[in-house]
């Protein structure tokens, strides 16, 4: 309970102060009065007047609102009374699933994007296929001269009917004890030799006439009509439509936190379609460059026809809470303890906001879970969150409840 002398003290106080707001709207009053009678200086004059009175509103509601402080200081009674409630809006906390994904880039690669090259030397005689063309397996590509193989091949037959029918002779004369083993026996190395001769030659043959290794399409033709190829020369780059996957840099701050099988979300923005997919390999070596390791995800059999290199955007989640608290990341602030939210204690239609310091756990995109500080049921500010301070009356309006 207050002593008599410093309840007069107080008073003498209040009095002071408003006698200061009085003398103050007086010459509100004055200049207001002295802005309503006639300017003999006409318009300008007019103009002038009232700019130098609105320097002097200014001033006495900045000085007004100085001596409310004072008083609210000395009587918190007066303070309470005059204190305006902030208009706001307000968001209720959520309590539920949060979970925490990775988003990387990464491309579609092929298994059978390859560059197919000449098996053996000569002028091509034929392209059979152009860019674009969808082929299947074992379908011709790109032909190369022959003529050399082909006479060697003849004149290897006609040797080979010779050793033949030599080897026949000398089988025959050999089981009725005639000549010796040794002349049955270079007969038939001779007519042996010049099999394996001819078998490779037609397989020389067969590999200037240069097919399709799988079914697919034709990307690029990297040689001419006439021009020479040799063995290694690049004829034709194909792409398969089948065993593909896609292909991805993690930073090496995610190791251990994926596994194979775990699930994943892919979009191709190109596209924009989603599919879902799965880890189907995890690098076991750090680049050193870039400090990155390789991950490599499933990519299934899709209507939409998918190329290789075709940008993908990976999304790998790495954190699950079935139960956690949950509330937009914008609202969260900062001061000299930690990050702090305010809570609003309503009162019907009007509450007083609170601040509450959290412990702020994991953030995806807009959302962040609380992991201390809230329950999950309370109501937070929203718009105006930053004009509010503990313990200030607000009004709430348009709630989202």
């Amino acid at each position: 309970m207050k002593k008599p002398l410093e309840n007069s003290q107080n008073n003498r106080e209040i009095s002071t102060i408003m006698k200061t707001l009085i003398k103050l709207n007086i010459w509100s009053v004055i200049f207001l009065l002295m802005a309503a009678c006639g300017d003999p200086n006409g318009l300008e004059g007019k103009k002038d007047e009232l700019k130098k009175l609105r320097g002097k509103q200014q001033e006495i509601k900045q000085q007004i609102e100085s001596l409310e402080k004072e008083i609210a200081k000395i009587d918190p009674e007066f303070g309470k009374a005059n204190r305006k409630s902030t208009l706001v809006t307000a968001l209720p906390a959520k309590q539920g699933l949060f979970e925490h994904f990775v988003e990387v880039s990464g491309s579609v690669v092929s298994n059978k994007n390859v560059l197919i090259s000449a098996e053996s030397m000569g002028r091509v005689t034929q392209v059979r296929v152009a860019e674009g063309m969808n082929v299947s397996k074992n379908q011709v590509l790109v032909s190369i001269d022959t003529e050399i193989f082909e006479k060697q091949l003849k004149d290897l037959e006609t040797q080979y009917e010779l050793a033949s029918t030599l080897f026949d002779r000398q089988a025959r004369l050999w089981e009725k004890n005639i000549g010796t083993e040794m002349q049955l026996l270079e007969s038939k190395t001779r007519k042996e030799s010049l099999e394996t001769q001819i078998a490779n030659l037609k397989i020389q043959i067969e590999r200037a006439h240069v097919k399709a290794p799988f079914a697919g399409t034709v990307e690029k033709v990297l040689t001419r009509l006439g021009e020479m190829a040799s063995n290694g020369t690049p004829l034709v780059r194909m792409v398969g439509n089948s065993d593909m996957y896609i292909e991805a840099d993690l930073s090496e701050a995610y190791v251990g936190r994926f596994k194979r099988g775990d699930g994943v979300l892919v979009h191709f923005p190109a596209i924009d379609m989603s599919i879902e997919s799965k880890v189907r390999s995890i690098g076991q070596v750090i680049n050193e460059n870039n400090r990155t390791f390789r991950i490599e995800a499933e990519l299934p059999r899709v209507e939409a026809t998918l190329k290789p290199n075709l940008i993908a955007i990976l999304r790998l989640r790495d954190y699950r809470h079935e139960n956690a608290v949950i509330i937009p990341t914008n609202l969260i602030q900062k001061d000299n303890i930690g990050d702090y939210v305010f809570i609003i204690n309503t009162e019907g239609e009007e509450g007083t906001a609170t601040k509450i310091h959290i412990q702020r756990g994991n953030t995806y995109r807009s959302e962040t879970e609380v992991l201390e500080g809230l329950q999950g049921n309370e109501l937070l500010v929203n718009d105006g969150y930053r004009e509010v301070i503990d313990g200030m009356k607000v009004s709430i309006v348009d709630a989202k409840l």
